[in-house]
């Protein structure tokens, strides 16, 4: 009678630890809830984008034209794992109104638009990637 006992109990016991490591914690629940983070930006650098291709599709820059009202920002995002840059005008003309200087991976950058009008960019790194932001 002793034996059976034990025996229960030995296998309550290891029913008990099965259920407790099998169920998650609520510290795992608040963990992966901390690492589904959003970046939240206008325009977005996407994967490759380092490599010639991406002008023909135009998706250098995700959308490659954005359309803003006045005093509006645009905030662009570097998802690549490449540096890149937003620089105001072309390859060949560069204008002196915003840079952003090299963006690391997953690194932001803002520009407000105070003025009317339709504002060429383009990455310094990469010549073939470009973009525009018009402003109404």
């Amino acid at each position: 009678m002793r034996k059976k006992g034990i025996f229960i109990g030995i296998i309550s016991g290891i029913i008990l630890l099965v259920i407790a490591i099998t169920l998650p914690s609520s510290d795992s629940e608040v963990k992966t809830e901390k690492l589904e983070t959003v970046i939240e930006a206008d325009v977005i650098m996407p994967i490759k984008v380092s490599r010639p291709g991406c002008e023909e599709t135009n998706s250098c820059y995700v959308p490659s034209v954005i359309t803003i009202k006045q005093g509006q920002k645009v905030t662009w995002s570097n998802e690549d794992v490449a540096f890149h840059t937003v620089t105001s005008g072309l390859y060949d003309e560069p204008r002196e109104l915003f840079d952003s200087g090299h963006l690391d991976p997953g690194q932001k950058f803002s520009v407000s638009f105070d003025e009317q009008g339709t504002f060429d960019y383009f990455c310094t790194l990469h010549p073939w990637m470009a973009g525009k932001v018009t402003v109404e």
